[in-house]
């Protein structure tokens, strides 16, 4: 199992190096690793996605960096969690419609065809993104690349008199 955090920094060279060094100096497995800039100016949000048993380890070492204002560990079942997949796929002019409709299901665009491969790009939660890799890679895939986890909290839900969501 592993954690989302998301942690707010300042916008400053060398601090998303201090934290991968931390990471790296108490052999913290970074999964997955994404940074960029937030609505505050000269602030930045690093999504980092941990091992489970090194969790809280990471919380109380990333407090003590300099430039990490905070850092909040996200509970996968209130937040959203996204990730872009590319991937290359086989498809001879022959299976190139039926691997397209399959690509379809999940929503994925097709960005590229070739000669023998077509490529899409989805962008979705990444569980939703290991599905389409199963039921898409028996067709062969010939690359993949995929982004860091960018991540954030749901937003709190109205509640009515009757006490129903909005």
């Amino acid at each position: 199992m592993h954690h989302t955090l998301s942690v707010t920094v300042q916008d400053k060279p060398g601090v998303l190096a201090r934290v991968a060094s931390m990471c790296a100096l108490r052999g913290f497995n970074i999964r997955s690793l994404a940074v960029g800039p937030i609505h505050q100016p000269g602030l930045s949000r690093i999504t980092l996605v941990v091992d489970d048993v090194a969790v809280e380890q990471v919380t109380k070492q990333l407090h003590k960096l300099v430039n990490v204002l905070k850092v909040s560990e996200l509970d996968p079942n209130d937040s959203l969690e996204r990730e872009v997949m590319l991937v290359r796929v086989s498809a001879d002019p022959g299976i190139r419609r039926e691997v397209r409709d399959t690509a379809e299901v999940f929503g994925a665009t097709t960005i590229d065809v070739g000669a023998k491969t077509v490529t899409f790009e989805l962008c979705d939660h990444p569980q939703r993104l290991s599905d389409f890799l199963a039921l898409i890679g028996h067709y062969g895939v010939v690359d993949l690349v995929k982004s860091g986890r960018i991540a954030m909290a749901r937003d709190a839900k109205a509640k009515t008199k009757a006490g129903t969501e909005q």
